[in-house]
């Protein structure tokens, strides 16, 4: 199950920049090799610094709900792009999406998938039993709503 994008149109996928899996002992590595090759990719500070928490969160949502191992993958097509994906039992999107205002504390989650919506510029999920699979562009001054 998909959800529409936040932003107006979805991202171009393009270049691979990086591509890895990851488990939780990799996720400090991983997590440090997307700053790298992201900083590279022009985003200043604030965008780099939101941009990270978001693919962090992606990847820590993997863990938790995901099966416990997943892969991401950076892609240059105009924004830059993120790709997580993870082969879980998948989750009904319609819970999760619209959602506007922020969610309340549960232990199910839900808060991780809104914080990266507010710090990115596009998201897309989709879910199934087969596993999901989210794609992010980063928000950049000139992708400003």
């Amino acid at each position: 199950m998909a959800n529409p994008p936040l932003g107006q149109d979805a991202p171009t996928v393009g270049k691979p920049l990086f591509s890895t899996s990851f488990t939780l002992t990799a996720l400090t590595r991983v997590r440090h090799e997307v700053e790298a090759v992201s900083r590279r990719c022009g985003l200043d500070h604030d965008e780099l610094e939101n941009w990270v928490v978001a693919v962090n969160e992606l990847m820590i949502n993997v863990i938790r709900h995901g099966g416990g191992n997943g892969s991401v993958r950076l892609l240059l097509g105009g924004p830059l792009i993120c790709e997580v994906a993870d082969q879980g039992r998948g989750f009904n999107t319609a819970h999760y999406f619209p959602r506007a205002e922020r969610p309340p504390l549960s232990h199910a989650g839900g808060l991780g998938l809104w914080i990266v919506g507010q710090m990115a510029d596009y998201l897309l999920v989709d879910s199934g039993p087969a596993g999901t699979i989210i794609r992010i562009a980063a928000r950049t001054r000139d992708a400003v709503r």
